[in-house]
């Protein structure tokens, strides 16, 4: 079974940052997107940025110009770094890895395990 190793969350006040990382181990094979979704209690989970294979990342409107993410193709590694956070940024952070399959014919998604981010005010 892949697992995909998140690190970084924790507790933070308002104006502050963190630095989120996802590992996928180096024999899931041709990866595509990788990226981070947040849930917060009560709410759907929701997009807040991904990359593509080839750099172009996109990003939930309520993060723009704060947070960036980025990726290290030799270590299979997404990033989320995360500035000028607020209380309303707190919510569980997922890693999520999109792999290429039989020559492009689909997808394996894989999720991490989850990362708690908490921002104080």
């Amino acid at each position: 079974q892949v697992q995909l190793v998140e690190s970084g969350g924790g507790l933070v006040q308002a104006g502050g940052s963190l630095r989120l990382s996802c590992a996928a181990p180096g024999s899931i094979g041709s990866i595509n997107a990788m990226g981070w979704y947040r849930q917060a209690p009560g709410k759907q989970r929701e997009l807040v940025a991904s990359i593509s294979s080839g750099g172009t990342t996109n990003y939930g409107d309520s993060v723009k110009a704060r947070f960036t993410v980025s990726r290290d193709n030799a270590k299979n590694t997404v990033y989320l770094q995360m500035n000028s956070l607020e209380p309303e940024d707190t919510a569980v952070y997922y890693c999520n890895v999109r792999v290429e399959r039989l020559r492009g014919l689909y997808e394996s998604v894989y999720w991490g395990q989850g990362t708690q981010v908490t921002v104080s005010s």
